[in-house]
């Protein structure tokens, strides 16, 4: 159906009810495919509406800068991230391994997973051998996790595994993340070091509620003395940074990976984990 203009018309919930005829639906079901309806219709718009915020601020950035958006599923089932994969969405972040590996062979292959929660090293064999499509590990943060995932890299990938070194920019002592001024190091013997993993970037998690940047300000400045130090343009290495509440500020800081999850799935459940 379409206006007189040829243009799409966007359906009423009337129009969808009338489409999908749950009428014909026992009664008793009407309810249920109603919320699990509703729910999906939300995840779809939520996503899109992020998106469009995510283009506004690349928008209003000078140069080419672009910004992926890692649509942050932890703790949320297979139907919402199903719904994400069917609006074109790619790139996925889980923080559980345990959870990410019983998702992974139920959704389609050509997911990029991203892994964003802490890595223990005993754990990264795990990791590597039983997601396939693990784009990369965000979280590395000490030469013992960088070496841990480089073995098992070597062993189950015929492919580099990318990995962001994680800094801890907010100085907070419950955070992960390596202080700034260990990041050349760790950074270069990834480079060096770990031939089965390829640097990708830098990541940081804000100081929760700051509405300031000073905490992507300090991932920005690191980026910068980690690329001389190694002889790298800043271009080369990506910046992970931003999350629900503060990925627009991020973009502005220059970003070019959001991790955003609960404004585009709801609320978690926070009793799922490994």
């Amino acid at each position: 159906m379409g206006s007189s203009n040829g243009s799409p018309t966007i359906k009423t919930s009337l129009d969808l009810e009338q489409l999908f005829e749950p009428k014909q639906l026992p009664n008793a079901h009407q309810h249920e495919y109603f919320a699990t309806f509703h729910l999906k219709m939300t995840v779809t718009k939520n996503l899109l509406a992020v998106r469009a915020k995510v283009a506004e601020a690349i928008a209003k950035r000078a140069g080419t800068q672009q910004c992926t958006l890692v649509a942050v599923s932890k703790t949320k089932p297979l139907e919402d991230l199903k719904e994400a994969y069917d609006a074109d969405q790619r790139h996925f972040g889980e923080n559980y391994i345990q959870e990410l590996v019983q998702k992974t062979p139920l959704l389609p292959e050509d997911i990029k997973w991203h892994y964003i929660g802490h890595v223990q090293s005993n754990k990264a064999k795990v990791l590597v051998r039983d997601v396939p499509n693990l784009f990369m590990v965000e979280t590395v943060d000490s030469v013992k996790i960088a070496n841990a995932l480089n073995k098992a890299s070597g062993e189950f990938r015929t492919t580099k595994l990318h990995v962001m070194v994680q800094v801890n920019t907010s100085g907070e002592e419950q955070k992960s993340g390596i202080y700034p001024d260990g990041s050349i190091e760790l950074a270069r013997h990834i480079e060096t070091s770990c031939e089965h993993l390829k640097l990708t970037g830098l990541m940081t998690i804000g100081r929760y509620g700051d509405t300031t940047s000073e905490c992507f300000d300090r991932l920005v400045t690191c980026r910068k003395q980690v690329a001389e130090a190694m002889g790298m343009t800043e271009t080369d290495l990506a910046l992970s940074m931003g999350m629900s509440g503060d990925f627009e500020l991020a973009i502005s800081c220059g970003s070019t990976y959001v991790r955003v999850g609960s404004t585009i799935f709801g609320a978690r459940d926070y009793t799922k984990k490994d």
